[in-house]
């Protein structure tokens, strides 16, 4: 079994910060990639930011400059630090991580996820 637990939604007002992070916990051997999704009302799913374990972070166009995505490896844990947001960035944002369980089955996995409203 692996879990994956968001944390650090909330309201805030344009132009404000936010902190997520997500701990990844379980029968894990490897953790290859980390990130983040975000799904608004009436929308599709979209990648926010994503960053495997050798290489380099991939974000979305429409963050790029304001959001950064970073790995404390030794925790399991991602976060995502984003500033300057605004009523675009309502959404729930779920945590992904693409790893491989100690029985050696490698799949993708889903956080529950944690809404980040945006407030004009």
């Amino acid at each position: 079994q692996v879990q994956l637990v968001e944390s650090g939604g909330g309201l805030v007002q344009a132009g404000g910060s936010l902190r997520l992070s997500c701990v990844v916990s379980g029968s894990i051997f490897s953790i290859l990639t980390m990130g983040w999704y975000r799904q608004a009302p009436g929308k599709q799913r979209e990648l926010v930011a994503t960053l495997p374990t050798d290489g380099n972070p991939n974000y979305a166009d429409s963050v790029k400059g304001r959001f950064t995505v970073s790995r404390d490896n030794a925790k399991n844990t991602v976060y995502l630090q984003m500033n300057s947001l605004n009523s675009e960035d309502t959404a729930v944002y779920l945590c992904y991580a693409d790893l491989r369980e100690r029985r050696g089955l490698r799949r993708d996995y889903w956080g529950q996820g944690t809404q980040v409203t945006v407030s004009s």
